[in-house]
């Protein structure tokens, strides 16, 4: 009975305290306070109005949301910035009489991520993914949205990886 009371107890201290290093996000300790994101310019050929302003939003609530580093407008410990570089759509599949039957929308950003406190975290790499969606359908209101949340959530939640989870 001791030897089980032991090994629980042991257990339970491991697992308190590994939680110090590690949390749910998957971060370790973050040597940081704050974080800047800079607006994110559309350098893409192809323009859609707004995806900037949408996408520097999501990635300054992904950090937010699961950090607990405080967003501020200049000089952050941490600083994520870049351009959209590319807004690209593409047929996919082709019906028999050469249709195209599939659409992707493509979209990539450019980001360049500095840690004032350890530069050997900084970066500058691409991150990039895409909606497939009907030919027959226009690329317009919730169908958009739609998209660039998916295609946003996907982006954002592979800086945060690539920049604070160390995937």
């Amino acid at each position: 009975m001791k030897f089980i009371i032991k090994i629980v107890s042991l257990s339970l201290l491991f697992t308190v305290c590994s939680c110090k290093y590690y949390n749910f996000t998957g971060t370790g300790k973050i040597d940081a306070k704050t974080f800047q994101v800079n607006y994110f310019q559309n350098t893409a050929e192809l323009v859609e109005p707004g995806i900037e302003r949408t996408f520097t939003i999501e990635l300054q609530e992904i950090i937010q949301n699961q950090t607990n580093l405080n967003l501020i407008s200049q000089g952050g410990d941490l600083l994520y910035e870049g351009e959209i570089t590319e807004y690209r759509i593409t047929p996919m599949t082709a019906t028999a009489d050469q249709r195209a039957a599939q659409n992707r929308l493509t979209i990539s950003v450019l980001v360049r991520f500095s840690n004032k406190n350890k530069e050997e975290d900084d970066f500058e790499k691409h991150f990039s993914f895409y909606h497939d969606y009907p030919a027959n359908e226009q690329m317009t209101g919730s169908r958009l949205t739609t998209a660039l949340d998916e295609i946003f959530e996907r982006i954002t939640q592979d800086v945060f990886n690539q920049s604070l989870a160390k995937w």
